[in-house]
């Protein structure tokens, strides 16, 4: 297939032609309009790159070099890493079997101009005698016409980047149902001993305040979210009595919630948990949603799970001692469990390689983990042993991520796709294959119909879990993405990764609507408080940053920054709310608790 790809190659043209073609079209575009200049500026690259390649497969390698030592520094930074490849393929044979170029020949370079820019390519093809050019644009190269004026030069950054060039149109025209699920009808017992206790304490100063956050929950729990999609549309599973009992206490903690935002707004306050002396390295770490518990996973292939609480960890009791138990009572699964078993933390072991990453699901009976063994394995965090071994990517699983509804999980990892999957079925239901690359990262939206992955080919996909399709394609990042966040509401997503820049995506209007600069190496992880009104992000540069989310999205409602025109425009205001540096301590993980307390993980480094 690679070699029937390559022989598009084959030519007869003069190598010294090259030069003089590459020549007349950089003259062309420095002599057009300055309106036009930035958007035709990107044919250079594409072009560029597969005149090179048609040399080296021409058997022209002399030629090939000079021509590559000439025109390399004219390129963009961002396209740095791929023109590093591409220097390392001098002969016919490299080409073969190689996964970049396969990617470049199998996928046509995008570039995303106006009618009026495209206008000018058609008429300068035609009055120029430039074959080589002309055969490249039309064979390699996909022009996506756009109507209105042409781009600016930081509109057309905002969106540059990707292996094969820009999203088209037409991959982001899909309907997406962003919003959240209607919940389920609970009676929420929201006055209790403990809040009456709290009230006599503080003189019943904050009871007001309870009273306004009580009827504000209960608004917003019985409101139906035009955006959101059907109840039925994938099935869910049903709520049990310990699902209904664990969101009554998520409900009753949120009501207990410091504000981030608004007028009377605060920082969050951070708690760092630091690992010290981690001989196992430590390579993955996630934190329950009710902030009990906490596991790490090891680069010696182990996963250890510690409480956060003063609650020790225990296993539930032999099978001949659970058959004595009285099963009609409340406290059924208290005494399920067996007290001489508490330890503070418990040990999983099962992989064979490194464990790249950790997710605990919503009932915090399970966790489920991915390694370089190429296999997701389920835990059960009752009798605290391996449940199921899960067989389907080829190379390393980078991500895995449980659905905030249970049930189920996506992972992704080295074969360029990721995969759905349901905790009582060992094939995968879906299968989501577009990405160039390595999927690096997965997230589960907060209604579970649909997954957000990011990728090296540094590109960021939206998949819906109903039939597999890619719902959104976004380019922007200038190196691998590492990190995904949903924000609470659904309908803005998050990303960051090797380029230290936080990106936030618009699945409504599909486009950026905002660049966060302040790290200066990659980001790890990314956070939104428990409301939505502050992100988080935390990376290699031993740091935690707070953005200003509210203040942002408020801004861009007032101005229409990015979506004039359907294009990224993005404000030079800085929206960094505080920045909370540590010793030596790359950051692994956030995660805000339900009352809005950020808990920080990292591995203390002794240079």
């Amino acid at each position: 297939e690679v070699s029937s790809l390559l022989s598009a190659y084959s030519t007869e043209a003069d190598p010294s032609s090259y030069d003089d073609n590459y020549r007349i079209l950089q003259q062309f575009i420095e002599m057009s309009m300055d309106g036009n200049k930035c958007e035709l500026s990107l044919l250079l690259y594409p072009v560029f790159l597969h005149m090179y390649l048609e040399l080296v497969y021409n058997n022209h390698q002399t030629k090939a070099k000079a021509f590559f030592a000439k025109f390399r520094g004219e390129m963009e930074h961002y396209h740095d890493a791929d023109l590093h490849q591409l220097s390392n393929i001098t002969t016919k044979s490299h080409m073969e079997g190689n996964n970049f170029i396969y990617n470049l020949k199998s996928n046509k370079f995008v570039v995303r101009i106006s009618r009026e820019s495209n206008h000018l390519i058609k008429k300068f093809l035609e009055d120029k005698n430039v074959p080589i050019i002309r055969n490249i644009l039309n064979v390699q190269v996909t022009i996506d016409e756009f109507e209105g004026l042409p781009r600016t030069k930081n509109q057309i950054w905002a969106s540059a980047g990707g292996l094969c060039g820009e999203a088209k149109q037409e991959e982001n025209k899909a309907k997406v149902y962003y919003g959240l699920l209607k919940e389920p009808d609970i009676d929420i017992p929201l006055e209790d001993e403990e809040d009456t206790l709290e009230d006599q304490t503080e003189g019943g100063g904050s009871s007001k305040s309870k009273r306004r956050k009580k009827k504000e929950f209960l608004s917003k729990k019985n409101k139906s979210d035009p955006n959101a999609p059907s109840v039925t549309r994938i099935p869910l599973p049903e709520l049990k009595d310990a699902d209904k009992v664990e969101k009554i206490a998520a409900a009753k903690e949120s009501l207990k919630r410091i504000r981030l935002a608004g007028t009377d707004r605060v920082s969050p306050s951070v708690c760092c948990y630091t690992f010290t002396n981690a001989f196992g390295g430590v390579t993955a770490v996630d934190i329950c949603d009710d902030s009990t518990l906490l596991a790490a996973g090891f680069q010696d292939s182990h996963i250890r799970v510690w409480s956060l609480t003063p609650r020790t960890l225990r296993s539930v009791k032999s099978a001949s001692e659970l058959g004595l138990l009285d099963k009609e009572g409340d406290d059924i699964f208290d005494r399920m469990m067996d007290d001489c078993t508490g330890t503070e933390s418990k040990s999983l072991y099962g992989h064979s390689g490194t464990v790249y990453s950790l997710s605990f699901s919503p009932c915090r009976s399970l966790l489920v983990s991915a390694s370089e063994d190429g296999s997701v394995r389920l835990w059960s965090l009752l009798t605290w042993t391996n449940l199921t071994v899960y067989k389907g990517h080829v190379w390393s699983v980078w991500g895995v991520k449980f659905s905030p509804h249970g049930h189920y999980f996506a992972s992704c990892g080295g074969d360029r796709v990721a995969r759905v999957w349901v905790t009582d079925h060992h094939q995968p239901l879906r299968v989501f294959a577009g990405h160039l690359s390595d999927v690096d990262c997965v997230a589960y939206h907060h209604n579970s119909n649909y997954v957000a992955t990011g990728s090296s080919d540094r590109s960021v996909r939206v998949w819906d879990v109903l039939n597999g399709n890619c719902v959104r394609t976004y380019t922007g990042h200038k190196k691998p993405v590492m990190c995904l966040a949903w924000s609470p509401d659904g309908r803005y997503l998050a990303s960051s990764g090797e380029d230290s820049m936080v990106l936030v995506w618009d699945i409504s209007t599909k486009v950026l609507i905002a660049q966060f600069k302040g790290h200066t190496a990659m980001v790890n992880v990314l956070a939104f408080s428990r409301d939505g009104e502050v992100l988080a992000s935390g990376g290699m540069d031993n740091s935690v940053k707070i953005w200003d989310f509210q203040q942002m999205i408020s801004d861009i409602d007032s101005d229409d920054i990015g979506m004039l025109r359907g294009h990224a425009t993005i404000s030079d205001k800085n929206y960094l709310l505080s920045d909370f540096p540590t010793k030596s301590t790359p950051i692994l993980h956030l995660h805000f608790t339900r009352r809005n307390l950020l808990l920080a993980v990292g591995v203390f480094v002794n240079n």
